[in-house]
């Protein structure tokens, strides 16, 4: 299973993380134990171990039989999910199956090591040095050993000092800071299974940066280098050498739909491989024959690709065995009433929606705070979390921080120091005031979401009820294509987007979506007292820093207008009562987060 340091959050497009997905916030301190769990509804088929890690199984042998699953209606996009244009909940849900990592997130946020892939340990604190050891026997499917070179170039990737001839970075990674970070990279013979990191500044994250992502050989191979080659470039950076092997990992594995590249060209380090791909209807991955870790429990996992309001009636026909549809109170009705044919899994989850002022060119709230003030006015959060989250959630309440939930112990200093409540109420003619003085009534809202997305029309029709009154023009501007290459948002074509940022308690990773530049700041928001503030945060190993520098950024995002927060999601899933070890987690990796343990009962 593979989890990055790379961001903040994985963007989700309907329903709960993952993946994107949001990484969420985690906030200042460790995940507390209420982000466990609630037991299910029915049945009795899933593990509750003594942690929230992956469950110790014994012997696992793959059994010949399928687990069919859906996380979302979004297609795959490809192999290579750490590009900006293919770095969501929907495709990691299915590339975290195929790459693996270092480490994982429990179900809780809690940090487990994959002894499968090899270890790690600090060896420094001053300056702080990481040592790895990849195991003996890792390998890709296609035999050739996982080594240092495979880490190398993935610090290359997240390496935006190495540009081309137009002073661009080489290569078009979601990740960029890494060259900053660990000026030398990894530290070892390309062929070693042991390599050495050593850390400009502290880097309370350390335990989740990114060293294992794509395969370095067939990267080398397609760039006309041999792997030894290939790291030499990018360690010397020289741009001209590794250009054309930058080119094929920015676009090389992304193919027209439903044509999956090469066998050659995809290998896996996982438990699962990919095996074939229907163009909007499902990706089939088969278990990885030559995986040196303990094997998938079933043979064959496929993603379907279906809609929320298909989900229940497809796991109710049995054309599915697990579903994470988005949480709704009609969605929760109808998986009761389908009683012991199904596990019902909730709980809380660290995945937030958001409403995000666009900064571009051609935006309405570019250049005006007061336009931005007025709109927040009139949102009418409360009734959106009274309507559409409280009957899954009693509890809930409007979100009114970004790096901690309110399940959190930190949640209510936070919010306390950094916002006053000046928009818990909803202001209409406060509002109407401030655009009447703007001399902008009528000005037109674009608010952009993936559609169809129940939930986020409901959401939008509120706003605009609301926000119309105050003299604003909403207009509902959901797109099927919002997330996808070249699609809504990569053109900023909106004027506020409406989408969730799916976590999972890591520390520093606000950085990536609020600071000016960085890959996942999609709106183009600058502010230089928030990007000074993470760099505070970002490289110290102090709790009490975290939590110091966490108010600031709240204050200042809150002062500013970054964006609204609006609700945590509710955690929602199901699977039929037949499969075992399905579990829920708070955390961006989903309800897929441990499907290589899936199995059904005899």
């Amino acid at each position: 299973m593979r989890v990055q340091r790379i961001s903040k959050a994985v963007a989700v497009g309907a329903a709960l993380a993952l993946a994107l997905t949001a990484c969420a916030p985690g906030g200042p301190a460790e995940p507390t134990g209420s982000a466990a769990p609630s037991a299910n509804a029915v049945g009795t088929n899933t593990v509750e171990p003594a942690n929230s890690g992956l469950a110790d199984l014994g012997d696992v042998t793959t059994k010949d039989d399928t687990i069919k699953v859906t996380v979302g209606a979004p297609d795959f996009i490809g192999y290579n999910s750490l590009t900006p244009q293919t770095y969501s909940t929907y495709n990691s849900a299915i590339t975290d199956r195929v790459l693996s990592s270092f480490s994982y997130f429990g179900t809780d946020g809690k940090i487990y090591q994959n002894k499968d892939l090899g270890s790690y340990e600090k060896v420094s604190d001053d300056p702080l040095t990481i040592k790895y050891t990849i195991a003996e026997n890792a390998k890709w499917s296609d035999g050739t050993p996982i080594t240092t070179a495979d880490a190398v170039l993935a610090w290359g990737t997240q390496n935006a000092n190495l540009k081309n001839a137009k002073k661009t970075p080489l290569f078009d990674s979601v990740s960029a800071d890494l060259g900053d970070t660990v000026p030398k990279g990894p530290e070892g013979a390309p062929d070693s299974k042991e390599f050495t990191v050593t850390f400009k500044n502290p880097d309370p994250d350390w335990q989740i940066q990114t060293w294992m992502t794509t395969p370095a050989h067939v990267v080398a191979k397609q760039g006309g280098l041999s792997t030894a080659d290939l790291v030499e470039g990018i360690r010397s950076g020289d741009a001209a050498k590794i250009t054309k092997a930058a080119e094929f990992w920015n676009t090389g594995w992304t193919t027209k739909p439903g044509a999956l590249p090469a066998a050659e060209l995809i290998p896996s380090s996982g438990p699962y491989k990919l095996k074939s791909w229907n163009a909007g209807e499902s990706v089939t991955l088969e278990a990885n024959d030559a995986y040196y870790g303990t094997p998938a429990a079933t043979k064959t996992l496929t993603f379907r690709f279906l809609a929320d309001d298909a989900m229940v009636q497809a796991l109710d026909n049995g054309e599915l065995n697990a579903i994470a549809p988005q949480p709704t109170i009609d969605t929760l009705a109808q998986l009761k009433k389908l009683g012991e044919k199904v596990n019902i899994q909730q709980g809380d989850t660290m995945t937030w929606e958001h409403l995000d002022f666009n900064f571009g060119e051609k935006a309405a709230f570019k250049d005006s705070l007061e336009l931005r003030e007025a709109f927040a006015k009139c949102v009418p959060r409360q009734e959106i979390v009274d309507n559409l989250i409280k009957p899954l959630n009693p509890e809930a309440q409007v979100l009114n921080a970004r790096e901690v939930f309110p399940f959190q112990e930190s949640y209510k200093d936070v919010v306390g120091a950094a916002y006053d409540g000046r928009y818990d109420t909803v202001d209409v003619e406060g509002a109407k005031k401030i655009l009447e003085e703007q001399n902008a009534v009528g000005t037109k809202v674009r608010i952009g979401y993936s559609a169809p997305n129940p939930r986020r029309a409901n959401q939008v029709a509120m706003i605009k009820s609301s926000c119309d009154a105050a003299g604003f023009d909403v207009v509902d501007a959901g797109d099927p294509k919002f997330f996808a290459p070249g699609g809504t948002q990569e053109r900023g074509d909106y004027d506020v987007a409406l989408f969730a940022w799916a976590g999972s308690g890591q520390i520093t990773s606000g950085q990536n979506i609020y600071a000016t530049g960085k890959p996942q700041n999609y709106g183009k928001f600058s502010n230089k007292e928030v990007d000074e503030a993470w760099t505070r945060l970002a490289t110290s190993m102090d709790p009490a820093v975290h939590l110091t520098e966490t108010k600031n950024i709240e204050k200042l995002l809150w002062d500013n207008l970054f964006g609204i927060p609006v609700f945590a999601h509710p955690g929602l899933s199901a699977s039929s009562a037949d499969v075992k070890n399905v579990r829920h987690t708070a955390t961006q990796s989903q309800i897929v987060w441990n499907a290589d343990q899936w199995v059904r009962a005899e």
